[in-house]
């Protein structure tokens, strides 16, 4: 990726939400939940524009209110990264852009886990998808809602589960293992045409299996880079979540 590319951040904010209605705006410091997602997404140099993208008025109001620039988009969208393309075709995203997928729901959203995520197509320009991944203990890879993944030697993933993978056959090599699980992180970024295909495959069958989309692109041989982070965040799905953020935004304002 030459410097002088420009790297698109789009924040898909939906209203409705079976565990939480209304969660992106809910009220975090004085603030809706989008703002602290958009002011931390604006701090990372590398991004040319970032943009909240929602299908409700009432977000779109907030936004308005808050200063947040903000596209409507379709209420029928199977996914966030539809959501996020729709976006990127109504700003006008040139054909040579990154596209970044930032979730609304994480208010504690370190900047330079968004500088990490889009290092890859500044280094490799057969990098057509990037997404990050953390050391996660054994406790937690065993856990279905933490999504596990396994890369290849240059950091490509090889596949994405609910799984404990990789499995240790001994299982007395397990408890030591610290550091053999990686946890994925769902940001993700797109060069444009890789996030146009993305929108034009049928959900696959291991995704549906998984319910997981991001194997919609392994299954049809779309690589996605895996970057490593030592920074933590924490995405909110219920309100009970907004305690933790909390106090990790007053850790870390």
């Amino acid at each position: 990726m030459a410097s002088a590319t420009p790297v698109f951040g789009i924040i898909p904010a939906r209203y409705e939400s079976s565990r939480f209605p209304g969660k992106p705006l809910a009220d975090i410091l004085g603030k809706p939940m989008f703002w602290h997602v958009y002011t931390r997404a604006r701090q990372c140099p590398l991004l040319t524009r970032v943009v909240l993208a929602t299908d409700d008025l009432r977000i779109a109001d907030a936004a308005r209110e808050h200063g947040v620039e903000c596209v409507m988009t379709r209420t029928d969208h199977p996914s966030g990264t539809d959501r996020v393309y729709e976006a990127a075709c109504l700003l006008g995203v040139p054909e040579d852009a990154v596209v970044v997928n930032i979730q609304g729901d994480e208010p504690a959203l370190n900047p330079q886990m968004l500088t990490q995520l889009v290092s890859p197509f500044t280094q490799d320009a057969a990098v057509q998808v990037s997404t990050l991944a953390q050391s996660v203990s054994v406790q937690g890879a065993h856990s279905p809602d933490v999504v596990k993944v396994v890369c290849s030697a240059n950091g490509d993933a090889l596949y994405f589960s609910r799984a404990p993978i990789p499995f240790c056959r001994d299982a007395d090599a397990e408890g030591q293992a610290a550091g053999a699980y990686h946890g994925h992180i769902g940001l993700y970024a797109f060069r444009l045409a890789a996030l146009r295909r993305f929108t034009e495959l049928a959900p696959s069958r291991l995704e549906q299996t998984e319910k997981l989309e991001q194997l919609r692109l392994l299954e049809n041989n779309i690589s996605i880079r895996v970057v490593m982070t030592q920074h933590k965040t924490h995405g909110v799905d219920r309100p009970e979540d907004i305690a933790t953020i909390l106090n990790m935004l007053r850790e870390t304002p």
